[in-house]
């Protein structure tokens, strides 16, 4: 049997650039105020890329009072396209300020949150929604020193802009009687009354009637059945949750021989890469998560240096209307 090689440590660079290990230290955490000639700095770094030396995570956690890790809890939720680029978006991000992002599936069943921050020695937990206090002051104990996003008073529904870019879009098109696609998936529950939320107010707004709403699930009937009712109703406009259930929505109206957009006329959110492709074009609403991420990575930064906070953005930014054929 093969035996492990042995993973390289600040000794071995020391030996072999012949310096002490302290001197290796200074070089490699790059820490101020030590006079250390370029030489033998280049010396030291020189023979730790050679040698292939990382630096120990527990060792750098202990010299520097924190890690470098950042616990990204994923919800239980169907992980699309918006899931996957945010998560690759915040890591970039982070990465640039010499953090790690390590990930928590809730849908995999496995450890609490609060031990698996304690477990990677996490200095900030951030998610998608504000998480509970009990699971605040948990991930507190752990060593959790930011927890990420918190909840502002004029901050409690962030999905509602969203609702009413929808709703706005199809009302300055012409439709006067709107549906509202809920999704299937139960998880969906808190965002989809935040964006529902956002469409009712437009309505109220213009002097419409509230929405009529319909569960439909991702397949021809839910969504056919959806259309009836939506017909019934003489609705002309469908705000769905996402692109996902738009596109059912778009299945279920050719099922019922309908035209998209003449006889309803179907929005969507995210912006998914099948959005511009499909029969017909998907008009949605885009979310620019580089930004996003790029936010969150500074104010995780910034809580834990004490700098200044980057400001608040308005409740629309980062979304963006996107037309195409089906409205």
């Amino acid at each position: 049997m093969t035996r492990p090689a042995k993973r390289t440590t600040s000794a071995d660079v020391a030996r072999e650039a012949g310096v002490s290990r302290a001197t290796v230290s200074y070089v490699l955490n790059n820490r101020p105020g030590q006079s250390i000639p370029e030489a033998t700095r280049r010396r030291i770094l020189e023979v730790a890329e050679r040698l292939e030396y990382r630096p120990h995570g527990t060792a750098r956690s202990l010299a520097a009072g924190r890690s470098d890790i950042v616990l990204l809890s994923v919800p239980d939720l169907p992980i699309g396209a918006s899931i996957s680029r945010f998560t690759e978006e915040l890591a970039a991000a982070l990465a640039e300020n010499g953090l790690a992002l390590v990930t928590h599936l809730a849908s995999a069943r496995g450890r609490p949150l609060p031990d698996v921050c304690a477990t990677v020695g996490a200095t900030a937990v951030t998610g998608f929604t504000p998480f509970p206090a009990e699971t605040v002051r948990a991930l507190q104990r752990a060593g959790a020193e930011v927890i990420l996003p918190l909840t502002a008073p004029d901050e409690t529904e962030p999905m509602l802009p969203v609702g009413r870019l929808q709703a706005d879009h199809l009302i300055s098109r012409g439709h006067r009687r709107l549906g509202y696609a809920l999704p299937a998936h139960p998880r969906f529950t808190a965002m989809t009354g935040e964006r529902l939320h956002g469409v009712e107010r437009s309505c109220a707004t213009a002097g419409l009637p509230a929405p009529v709403t319909a569960t439909v699930g991702l397949d021809p009937e839910s969504a056919a059945s959806a259309v009836d009712l939506w017909t019934a109703a003489q609705v002309t406009g469908v705000c769905a949750f996402n692109d996902e259930t738009a596109v059912a929505v778009l299945a279920g109206a050719r099922a019922r021989g309908l035209t998209v957009p003449t006889d309803l006329a179907v929005i969507g959110v995210d912006d998914i890469p099948v959005a511009p492709v499909v029969t017909p074009p998907l008009t949605t609403v885009r979310f620019d998560l580089h930004a996003v991420a790029r936010r969150r990575a500074e104010l995780i930064v910034a809580g834990l240096t004490g700098s200044p906070a980057p400001p608040a953005p308005t409740a629309a930014a980062g979304t963006e209307l996107v037309t195409r054929s089906s409205t």
